[in-house]
């Protein structure tokens, strides 16, 4: 077809409806594309941009119930309108986000295609989008600019289950505007830089994926003390706020291995680890998780994924007995079971 489109909207309670308002359903994608173009296909409006493999992936094949901590925190982007820099009990320090989480789309255009080299396929995309997630709203007059390539060697199989081993990279670039930063309460910008590289592979009853990314400015940095933002302490004198780190960076990766031991049943493992706030004196946090998987396969469309994450954090600038390491040595493991069903 010479022009496609795709709309799908999001009605579940979670950070793409519940996060800066607008009601209970919002729409994900809604895009045109038009494919007149040899090897220069154009798609318009919200979608998914081209980037990080875990943000890419289709929920019907990804693998795990959660993202690694590196796309947790530094990629899944919250819209924030200060730092969290303000302090008091003020209600207005909370530093709730302004939008709904990024869900890794934007709305802009892009042109992209696949092409082939013997059993090897080449595909590339460059965007320019809003910078501003699924908000259809502009927030400032900054663009964000996207680059990505993969090249595949290709065993077999179609659509998301083909099977090969592929290589890609990626860049993500542009600018956040903050009204609030560093205690001083002006309209200010920060650049937002992302990129990584990484490898996949699929032949047979093994999967495997390996992804290193950085991150440079506009770091989320959690809430103060791991508190639930807007929860007083016990004083009444300070409201816990989110915070971001405007001018610092992070950086991560994730190794993540599959095997089928039966045609309906896989066994996972994957590893991950983020070190945040690496530009900070004393202000950096590492997070690293083990997660043993398993996913029973009652058919293509239907499935049963079951996680569990050993997780531990540490603030590496302090001793272990230190009050920074307290809250992250505190971090339990994580349970989580998910039924998908495609209908």
């Amino acid at each position: 077809m010479d022009t496609n489109y795709f709309l799908l909207v999001e009605a579940g309670n979670n950070g793409i409806t519940k996060l800066g308002g607008g009601g209970a359903v919002k729409a994900t994608d809604a895009s045109v594309t038009f494919n007149y173009i040899p090897h220069a296909r154009f798609r318009v409006g919200l979608f998914k941009t081209p980037g990080s493999e875990e943000g890419l992936m289709a929920i019907h094949v990804f693998n795990y119930v959660n993202f690694t901590n590196m796309a947790n925190q530094q990629l899944l982007e919250r819209f924030l309108a200060e730092d969290g820099s303000r302090k008091g009990a003020d209600k207005d320090v909370t530093n709730a986000p302004v939008s709904a989480i990024g869900a890794f789309r934007d709305i802009g255009i892009q042109v992209f295609d696949t092409f082939k080299s013997g059993s090897w396929e080449h595909s590339y995309a460059g965007m320019i989008g809003n910078g501003n997630g699924i908000d259809w709203s502009d927030n400032d007059s900054n663009k964000d600019y996207y680059l990505y390539w993969a090249s595949e060697l290709v065993f077999g199989g179609k659509k998301a289950r083909r099977q090969g081993w592929k290589m890609f990279a990626w860049y993500n670039g542009g600018k956040r505007t903050l009204d609030y930063a560093f205690g001083t309460a002006k309209e200010q910008e920060f650049d937002r830089n992302r990129w990584g590289f990484g490898t996949t592979y699929l032949k047979g009853k093994w999967r495997g994926a390996a992804e290193f990314t950085w991150a440079d400015g506009m770091i989320f940095n959690g809430s103060d003390g791991g508190a639930v933002a807007g929860s007083l302490n016990n004083a009444g004198t300070a409201r816990a706020s989110l915070n971001m780190l405007p001018d610092d960076k992070a950086d991560g990766w994730y190794a993540d291995i599959g095997y089928k031991v039966l045609p309906q049943l896989e066994l996972d493992l994957r590893y991950d680890i983020l070190h945040r706030g690496t530009d900070t004196r004393l202000g950096q946090r590492d997070f690293e998780t083990w997660t043993v998987g398993a996913q029973w396969f009652f058919n293509k469309k239907a499935r049963l994924i079951a996680n569990y994450e050993f997780r531990s954090a540490e603030a590496p600038g302090f001793s272990s007995g230190a009050a920074p390491n307290q809250i992250p040595g505190d971090m339990d493991d994580r349970f989580s079971v998910q039924i998908l069903a495609i209908f």
